[in-house]
């Protein structure tokens, strides 16, 4: 099945993707329950899902993923592997945690150099500021959201020096549309 802005994305030897993906929607119904314990809702673990078979039909698949150690983006993260049949490196960091963009990309600077597409995911503000910042025009990532970019690099290292291309914007909500996947309702279990 093919959808507009699928293309595949090729591996050009300096090219590196940068993937930002938000975590999925998460649960709000047990009271007093910590925010980095918080688990992912019916509505969050369909998104997760479909953003993870979205990933695979597309080829956008990442070489290692960088993940903040909350129950949500660790939910999101298995979800999405499960849905992808991705069974490639995770990393997970409590840095990265309600990250400040510079701590982000901290950890894109240092993935190694044979990783030619990482993914990282984590929460805003964070993120949405990094996207922004990437893209030069505001960028809404609300849950769930994959944002893609493209920069030449040698390797990652290089980081401060790129010039990031946004690639793709994927929200959930707009790929059940396009498929035959319907997102629940929010809900808080």
């Amino acid at each position: 099945m093919s959808h507009p802005g699928s293309e595949r994305v090729c591996d050009d030897a300096l090219m590196r993707d940068l993937l930002l993906l938000r975590h999925a929607k998460s649960s709000w119904a047990t009271a007093g329950l910590a925010d980095h314990e918080r688990p992912l809702n019916a509505r969050g673990r369909a998104a997760a899902d479909l953003m993870g078979r979205w990933c695979a039909e597309t080829g956008l698949l990442p070489d290692l993923v960088r993940s903040s150690d909350s129950a949500r983006t660790r939910e999101t993260v298995a979800r999405w592997c499960d849905a992808a049949d991705w069974h490639g490196p995770v990393e997970w960091s409590r840095a990265l945690y309600h990250a400040p963009p510079h701590r982000l990309l901290d950890a894109a600077r240092t993935a190694p150099d044979t990783v030619r597409r990482l993914m990282i995911v984590a929460h805003n503000p964070g993120l949405e500021e990094l996207a922004s910042s990437l893209a030069g025009r505001e960028i809404i990532l609300p849950t769930g959201t994959l944002a893609v970019f493209r920069a030449e690099l040698d390797d990652w290292a290089d980081l401060d020096h790129a010039v990031f291309r946004e690639r793709h914007l994927w929200r959930p909500r707009e790929l059940a549309d396009q498929s035959s996947v319907s997102l629940p309702e929010d809900d808080d279990g």
